[in-house]
């Protein structure tokens, strides 16, 4: 049995019952494969073995009162995964999907998306079972309290610094750093999305969505091609569909589909934003008010967005959406690229047959790296004392997003063959982190 096989069964005996981990762990020791056995340093060093296991996996019960005035709890977690190359760095989830594997999944994902970015940030990831759906002001702001005030035992600006994530947006956010401060009496960027008015970064708000659509058409270029003209398939509405829709729609292409969990539109004219930004971001609605008011829309309660042909397809809502099926219908449409928004939104089926049919396709770990980039830039102006432009901030994030496709080209020319990006992003994020890790010993 290689070194490879025996970390992976030793790992899947160790975390039974995480299929969202182990998905994560299966595709990162496949792609990564060839630089592993090329050098026995890692496993002299146990670098697998080390890389897979949490450095910490924090559990807590999170207590807060409804309004009317029944006491409830739900279970809060934080993964610190890695901090090799920086302070722990990855967002928290609020959505009653949150379970150990997922974030466990996520956190792992970090360590190598941080890693693509260049800059000194590790992995780390966390949430709660908690659905900010339905709930009032005060229950959310109950909630986030009793979040924060386990939480802040375990991060600081120079230790862990989270971030939003689904469910966590600008309020949840400025709930749990008004929190911190009260505890910790420390007025420090430990929490990065923050408001404006207390330090937050322009430009943060549209940085996963603009860094998918920048690292895609880089994608395109490379294959003398571009998003002018094309028509793209977006699923999702939130803060990374509706960002990544816009710059589509700068960069000249047609965005024709958008979603949310009850169901989908398809606008063959091109989706109308400020109509979507109206019914997500102001009203909190759902994505079926668009049929509604926009009369060349349709609405589908069943079914998904990648049954509509499409040029370029962007997966933006959650893990695992894009199945072997959807792989294949969008095929047969023949998508020419597809670049991830979300985290690991497409199955290893699909992805599979992405490949089979050398159709361009970039991973999550580099796709929707935008975000944490600007993030780890939002925390350079909270230690710098600074604030930077939009364009400043958009600049550097454009140039960050060259800059890991640049990575993950070479890497995949390297030790697979060209244009395979799943490879190439793993290894070139793997390469970073496991070489500071060997450098600093066990």
């Amino acid at each position: 049995m290689s070194y490879i096989e025996e970390v992976r069964a030793a790992v899947a005996a160790r975390n039974a019952g995480q299929p969202e981990f182990m998905q994560a762990v299966d595709e990162v020791l496949n792609t990564i494969r060839p630089v592993v056995e090329s050098d026995d340093v890692y496993k002299r060093n146990a670098v697998l073995e080390r890389i897979t296991e949490p450095d910490r996996q924090i559990m807590f019960r999170v207590p807060w009162t409804d309004d009317n005035g029944n006491m409830r709890v739900n279970r809060g977690y934080r993964i610190q995964f890695n901090n090799a190359i920086g302070p722990y760095k990855g967002g928290l989830r609020l959505h009653p999907s949150v379970n150990l594997s997922i974030i466990k999944f996520l956190g792992f994902e970090q360590i190598f998306k941080n890693s693509l970015t260049g800059l000194p940030i590790g992995g780390g990831k966390g949430g709660s079972d908690f659905d900010p759906k339905g709930k009032s002001e005060r229950e959310i702001r109950d909630f986030c309290h009793s979040f924060m005030t386990e939480l802040s035992r375990h991060i600081g600006a120079d230790t862990d610094v989270p971030a939003g994530d689904i469910g966590v947006g600008g309020r949840e956010i400025g709930y749990m750093y008004g929190q911190y401060k009260r505890i910790k009496n420390l007025y420090e960027g430990v929490l990065t999305g923050k408001g404006l008015t207390y330090g937050g970064s322009l430009a943060r708000t549209e940085a996963t969505g603009y860094g998918l659509v920048y690292i895609t058409e880089n994608m395109l270029a490379a294959a003398n091609d571009g998003i002018k003209g094309k028509t793209v398939a977006i699923s999702g509405s939130g803060n990374v569909a509706i960002y990544a829709a816009q710059k589509v729609q700068t960069l000249g292409g047609k965005v024709v589909t958008m979603s949310d969990s009850n169901g989908w539109i398809y606008d063959p004219n091109g989706i109308d934003l400020a109509v979507v930004k109206d019914i997500k971001e102001v009203k909190r609605g759902r994505i079926k008010e668009y049929a509604d008011r926009v009369k060349s829309a349709e609405y589908h309660d069943s079914g998904k967005v990648w049954q509509v042909k499409c040029d370029v397809a962007l997966p933006c809502a959650t893990q695992n959406e894009l199945d072997e099926n959807d792989a294949h219908t969008l095929v047969k449409n023949k998508v020419k690229a597809v670049g991830e928004g979300a985290n690991m939104p497409s199955t290893t089926e699909a992805i599979n047959v992405f490949q089979a049919a050398n159709v361009l396709f970039m991973p999550a770990k580099a796709a929707n790296a935008g975000g944490v980039a600007v993030s780890a830039l939002e925390m350079s102006q909270n230690s710098q004392r600074l604030a930077w432009t939009f364009d400043e901030v958009d600049g550097k994030l454009k140039g960050i997003m060259k800059g890991i496709f640049d990575k993950t080209a070479e890497a995949a020319k390297l030790y697979s063959k060209p244009a395979d990006y799943v490879s190439g992003a793993n290894i070139a994020g793997f390469l970073k982190v496991a070489q500071a890790m060997i450098a600093q010993g066990v």
